[in-house]
């Protein structure tokens, strides 16, 4: 099918899905939601054993486009509820996928989009690459990624990074184990097909039975988890608090906190 946010490419046993919004340094929006869960369903019926995510231009992924931030200060609680369900969604796919997922992190990947990097079964990073679940600084919380965060590497890790919203380099990443390997940027995607290729020759059978032993051990919790998340994530947007962080972000002024 054809994309308007991103580029898909299968070559042989690999598919490649490029975030293609450059100039939004490859904002979430809703359009790329929807679009990101169809090209795995595409590659995931296609003849593609490994799907590798990158993004177009300097940027892997910034988090939630400027537009849909705008949007969500008015919409209504059943509209932010089916928000945080989408957004879900791509998460659950993400971790849940059938075939082996490669991040190549070209750039940033920051909030939604350091969930999409790290939420891979391997993430490739170049040395200037940045990572953070920054929600805290514009009122928001991290809810939906916390489920996966906490899974990867540990509560107080989680806390650390969920809490202070801090951005983290390539090597505090790997050192945390978001991050599998720090590659050149002008041999990541090269190193991407390497380890694809490595994979592929892997039994397709025994990978797609690994990926569902690993995921079969987590899913229900996972998903009683995600359903209490989605809650918290929709119910936030209605804070004064929420309202004022996007305020500030968009206005690039210090925000005046009310605490409710």
């Amino acid at each position: 099918m054809a994309y308007t946010t991103l580029r898909m490419n299968v070559d042989g046993g690999l598919a490649t899905i490029t975030l293609s919004r450059p100039e939004k340094r490859n904002a979430i929006s809703t359009e790329m939601i929807e679009e990101l869960l169809a090209a795995l369903d595409e590659a995931e019926k296609g003849p593609a054993c490994v799907v590798v995510i990158t993004g177009e231009g300097k940027a892997f992924c910034s988090g939630m486009d400027l537009d849909a931030l705008k949007a969500i200060a008015q919409q209504s609680a059943e509209q932010n509820l089916e928000d945080s369900r989408r957004m879900a969604r791509m998460f659950r796919r993400l971790w849940g996928y059938s075939k082996p997922l490669i991040a190549a992190v070209n750039g940033p990947a920051i909030a939604g989009g350091c969930g999409i990097a790290t939420l891979c079964d391997f993430t490739l990073a170049v040395p200037e690459a940045k990572f953070g679940y920054t929600e805290v600084r514009i009122g928001f919380i991290p809810a939906i990624v916390s489920v996966f965060l906490v899974r990867q590497v540990g509560e107080k890790r989680a806390r650390d990074l969920l809490l202070t919203g801090r951005i983290l380099d390539a090597s505090e990443a790997k050192e945390m184990g978001l991050v599998t390997q720090i590659v050149p940027e002008e041999r990541l995607m090269d190193t991407a097909r390497v380890l694809a290729a490595a994979l592929i020759a892997n039994s397709p059978s025994s990978l797609l039975e690994t990926k569902r032993l690993i995921r079969r051990c987590a899913e229900a919790e996972v998903d009683r988890e995600l359903e209490m998340a989605v809650e918290e994530n929709a119910k936030i947007r209605a804070t004064a608090d929420f309202r004022e962080g996007i305020a500030s972000f968009l206005e690039k002024r210090k925000p005046m906190w009310k605490g409710e």
